[in-house]
């Protein structure tokens, strides 16, 4: 059934793009990323594994999107995004999981409505310096391990979306409808921030919040809350970026503490031809923990990139993450640890059409 609905969509991609008319623009596009990754401290026996993964620097992904001209400075849009794991060839959850919107964009800004990405992730995406790499990135969840991944949100469902963009300022806000009966504000999502570029330097600042269902015994429900500021300078061949999160769950359940915890991370590229060299650090300051169960976890990555094409890259990834106290702590934002430390090294290639 999943296989039908799929090639029934890449056929119907495919026609839109070769009977699209003047006034009407249809890209069926996608990012293709796989590598070999060799990881230690991967199971419970403490053993090493070499696998292939989909995605090493980036999320393989599908889709197609397009605009019509409605006249006026008015456009029509959409975009249709699906994930694809490359090591298996299986579709990564729904159909359109990533993207499934429609919308308008004009001089005033643009809205959308289905499920997209939020404002937050938009903003926080351009201050990592491992542009949200699914391995070796803590920029929007950190580590698998421990009582939470201390992260944000990166898609809505239910969503209506709206940014606008003055001079060299970008902004926006996203809500996430509930789509409770009675109770409005169970389920709810919110995003909001903007940044600011000019000079080479950008500067950004996000707020979400992520409601849960109703908890019958308390009449609450769990709140969950992060804020993000973060800069990227951009000189010559050089970029640095340093950010931060402050995390914060509040349960609906009664007497259940408060899971805090703030990340922060840094990096440094440099990229003066075909060669881009990046280094980056991410911590996690656990909060709420008892002082043994304090991990407190810290990565380090490097990356060499060499483009061999403007669609092309090759990469060799490397990385190490330690936590405090004898805790769990594992490279993926996905995969959780079994040690207290672990190090992994992948080497892949992506394209882009």
């Amino acid at each position: 059934m999943k296989k039908s609905a799929l090639a029934l969509a890449v056929l119907a991609a495919l026609s839109l793009s070769t009977t699209a008319h003047a006034q009407t623009n249809v890209q069926v596009y996608g990012l293709i990323d796989a590598g070999v990754e060799h990881v230690n401290h991967a199971a419970a026996n403490d053993g090493s594994v070499t696998r292939v993964v989909s995605g090493g620097k980036n999320t393989s992904r599908w889709g197609f999107r397009g605009t019509e001209d409605l006249g006026g400075g008015l456009k029509a849009v959409f975009g249709l995004e699906g994930g694809i794991l490359l090591d298996t060839g299986a579709q990564d959850g729904a159909l359109f999981k990533r993207q499934a919107y429609v919308g308008l964009d004009g001089s005033l800004g643009r809205v959308v409505i289905g499920r997209s990405f939020t404002t937050t992730y938009d903003l926080v995406i351009k201050v990592d310096p491992m542009g949200f790499a699914p391995n070796y990135s803590w920029a929007t969840s950190g580590n698998a391990t421990g009582p939470s991944k201390y992260g944000m949100t990166t898609a809505f469902d239910n969503l209506i979306k709206y940014t606008g963009k003055t001079g060299g300022f970008v902004y926006g806000a996203t809500i996430g409808l509930g789509e409770q009966a009675g109770s409005p504000s169970d389920g709810r999502k919110y995003a909001v921030g903007g940044s600011w570029t000019g000079s080479g330097l950008l500067v950004m600042a996000s707020y979400e919040q992520v409601n849960g269902l109703n908890v019958a015994a308390t009449g609450r429900h769990d709140e969950t809350t992060a804020f993000h500021v973060g800069a990227d300078y951009r000189t010559g061949p050089w970029r640095i970026d340093a950010a931060m999160r402050g995390y914060k769950l509040e349960s609906g359940k009664a007497a259940t503490p408060d899971v805090r915890g703030d990340t922060y991370w840094a990096g440094v590229s440099y990229n003066p031809n075909a060669w881009t060299l990046t280094g980056a650090v991410y911590h996690v300051n656990t909060k709420n923990l008892a002082a043994d169960k304090d991990a407190d976890p810290t990565m380090l990555v490097v990356r060499a990139m060499y483009a061999l094409s403007k669609r092309t890259d090759l990469y060799l990834s490397a990385a190490h993450a330690n936590a405090d106290h004898g805790q769990l702590v594992g490279l993926s934002r996905d995969d959780p640890g079994f040690a207290s430390n672990q190090t992994g090294i992948t080497a892949g290639i992506q394209h882009r059409f």
